[in-house]
């Protein structure tokens, strides 16, 4: 297979894994083109839908082969073990994504070690969070200030209760929220000793509910037994609630299944580098994407 990879459009914490992907393609044989055009390849790689700082470049690789329906491999920083496990998928990410993950069993979601809290919330915040607006995952929706108040209006047809508006740690939103009845916006507070980690897990301790497009904050939450409310590109979809009309008593469905699933959307650095993830991906692309 001919691969187009551009790890020079990465941001700092991708040179390793995109490192250790091109291993696991050079290992699996295939013929890889590095920061360049490739003649005739068959897919690209690149590093998340953020069309900003770095990776701005990467929406032209994005266009140049979607718009030729040839696919684009995307790498970006996972949301079950954030900074830990990495996303791996054909054509978007999240529910957007084809991860090649359908039928599969336990045993891989075992490995996290994560445990899904009963439901139950733990206060009356509904928290709604924001996302970057330069994503590839944002288009076609409103400005975020603007979506921010459609969501307030469309909530407050149905409760009462308090609204904390939690905006993206790297996309800051002004919002008058004197117009509204027990509205506020609250800041998340970056951990510095990381990325972009925050103090989500303490803002959850007073979530009634939370709402969110398609970003990871809703994962976060349904860990943590917190009722979601997002949009169908969310991972978070198949165990959400679709509309606000439920508010005061939200849907709270199993999810082991939607657990078991989204493990495969994820892979630690060792299992990238051994090809686990490429052997899925590739099996797909054939099967898929290149007939």
């Amino acid at each position: 297979m001919k691969i187009e990879i551009w790890p020079d459009h990465g941001p700092l914490n991708s040179k390793d894994i995109f490192s250790k992907f091109i291993h696991s393609l050079r290992q699996s044989g295939e013929q890889v083109w590095e920061n360049k055009q490739a003649p005739d390849a068959d897919v690209a790689v690149i590093w998340s839908v953020l069309w900003q700082g770095r990776m701005r470049h990467n929406k032209n690789v994005w266009d140049r082969y979607r718009n030729a329906n040839k696919p684009v491999i995307v790498i970006e920083v996972g949301g079950i073990k954030r900074n830990e496990t990495w996303k791996i998928g054909i054509n978007g990410v999240n529910r957007e994504a084809d991860f090649h993950n359908e039928a599969v069993g336990g045993e891989r979601w075992n490995k996290f070690n994560i445990e899904l809290k009963p439901w139950m919330q733990t206060g009356d915040d509904i928290i709604v969070c924001g996302q970057h607006t330069n994503s590839h995952q944002w288009r076609n929706n409103p400005p975020m200030s603007k979506w921010f108040e459609n969501q307030i209006t469309e909530i407050r047809k149905h409760t009462d209760k308090p609204i904390v508006i939690r905006p993206h740690p790297r996309n800051h939103v002004a919002i008058d929220t004197t117009k509204y009845k027990n509205v506020r916006i609250v800041g998340p507070k970056r951990d510095s000793n990381t990325y972009d980690d925050t103090d989500l897990a303490e803002r959850l301790r007073s979530a009634w509910a939370v709402v969110s497009h398609s970003s990871n904050p809703a994962m976060t939450a349904v860990f943590s037994g917190i009722p979601v409310y997002v949009s169908e590109t969310s991972l978070s979809h198949d165990v959400g609630n679709k509309t606000f009309e439920n508010i005061n008593n939200p849907s709270m469905p199993d999810r082991q299944q939607w657990a078991n699933r989204l493990s495969y959307t994820e892979w630690w650095p060792e299992e990238i580098e051994q090809g686990l993830p490429w052997k899925r991906i590739k099996k797909r692309l054939e099967e898929k994407y290149l007939k």
